[in-house]
């Protein structure tokens, strides 16, 4: 089978992020070694290779490596460029990823270096801080590298353990931070008065020339800062100059119409005194929505209720007038018929003025004429009533008339 080359980064986080002054690393269950900065001029104990220079300055210093096997090992020996992970760990670019800042400063006189058995070795090198070098903090580490056979799968394993390094080339420092991208996410509950969750996102840049390490605190308001809540987010870990952290927060809120979330980060440079703080706001509409709908139900009930009430009132309101209606209707028909029978009267009992009428005269003498009284009636219409009292006094007139 052909031997394949993986490699792999071996770098405890006690050696990079703590103060332990010597690292160990393990080849199978058996095969081990560690590094450290040697104690010389520059520091004694140090957790790290740390140095103030200005641009142009040259600087000469020794790793320790240590082998803890009974059989002599031989190491690889190089610098690289540091990162941050997203777990929030220092790691330095792995084999083949070229440098281009601290990774290319460091120089060792050897690529490799073999220690016997139970042996420490002092491999020296140089730092050389180019002239253009930027005043701020550059971060990378030195590496040793072992390369470590699998019979059995035929993979080549590379093990790596290094030792940080951060170099502050003198000049103005500007420490800087900032809060990019905050946003802020509200779901509501089922429940129509409980509270929702708020999400907050945001990311946290180092936009200065130095390392940064911050404290952070997430803080959610309603209108006017009422019905808050503070939010947890996982801690930042230190950012070189240029990096950046996204975190996410979640707050318990009730719902207000309109929230507000800030997050306020408190800066500190490593060795320092802390900054001002800064801060980051970002805001969302936070509807109760099932108070909403419930709300809504709730209305559309009254209308319909209320548009039920005016139905069966406007409904009454018609068939009262329909009831009026009809009786005003019959009372002009029988005032009609009235006025049909008293035309009728009238005309059966009218005396023709052509037909003769015969008068009994007294023998002896004629009867003196009664004076005729003319009766002042009010003028007004005539009526049905009138007309039948006129027959009827004209026809008692004709009777008395006609009587000897």
């Amino acid at each position: 089978m052909t031997a394949r080359t993986l490699a792999a980064l071996l770098i405890p986080p006690l050696l990079l992020l703590g103060p332990a002054p010597l690292a160990a690393a393990q080849e199978s269950p058996s095969v081990t070694w560690g590094v450290r900065p040697a104690d010389n001029a520059l520091g004694k104990a140090r957790p790290n290779f740390g140095y103030t220079a200005a641009p142009g300055a040259v600087i000469a210093d020794e790793l320790l490596v240590t082998n803890h096997e009974r059989r002599a090992l031989t190491f690889r020996v190089y610098a690289a460029d540091a990162f941050t992970t997203s777990s929030g760990q220092l790691d330095l670019l792995p084999a083949g990823t070229p440098s281009e800042h601290v990774g290319t400063w460091v120089a060792f006189p050897e690529g490799e270096v073999t220690v016997q058995a139970g042996q420490t070795a002092q491999v020296p090198f140089t730092v050389t801080v180019p002239a253009s070098a930027t005043p701020g903090d550059h971060s990378g580490g030195v590496v040793t590298s072992l390369g470590v056979a699998d019979a059995s799968s035929g993979i080549t394993v590379d093990r790596r353990l290094g030792s940080r390094m951060h170099v502050r080339v003198g000049g103005a420092l500007a420490p800087s931070l900032q809060v990019r991208d905050l946003t802020v996410d509200y779901a509501g509950s089922a429940n129509p008065v409980g509270p929702g969750s708020a999400k907050i996102s945001y990311t946290v840049v180092n936009t200065g020339n130095t390392r940064l390490t911050a404290t952070q605190s997430v803080r959610v308001d309603g209108p006017f800062g009422w019905l808050g809540a503070d939010a947890e987010a996982a801690a930042l870990p230190e950012l070189l100059p240029g990096e950046s952290a996204t975190r996410e927060a979640v707050a318990s809120v009730l719902p207000s119409g309109r929230i507000t979330a800030a997050v306020t980060l408190v800066a500190m440079v490593p060795g320092g005194t802390a900054l001002e703080p800064v801060v980051g706001s970002g805001g969302a509409l936070a509807i109760p929505w099932a108070t909403v709908i419930s709300l809504l139900l709730l209305l559309c009930a009254v209308f319909g209720l209320r548009a039920r009430a005016r139905a069966r009132k406007a409904g009454e309101e018609r068939r009262i007038a329909a009831a009026v209606d009809a009786a005003l209707n019959r009372d002009r028909g029988g005032s009609k018929a009235d006025a049909a029978s008293a035309e009728k009267a009238k005309a059966d009992t009218a005396v023709d003025p052509a037909a003769p009428i015969d008068r009994a005269e007294p023998a002896d003498s004629a009867a003196p004429a009664e004076p005729e009284t003319a009766e002042t009636k009010p003028a007004g219409p005539e009526t049905a009533e009138t007309r039948i009292a006129e027959s009827k006094a004209a026809e008692t007139g004709t009777d008395q008339a006609a009587k000897p």
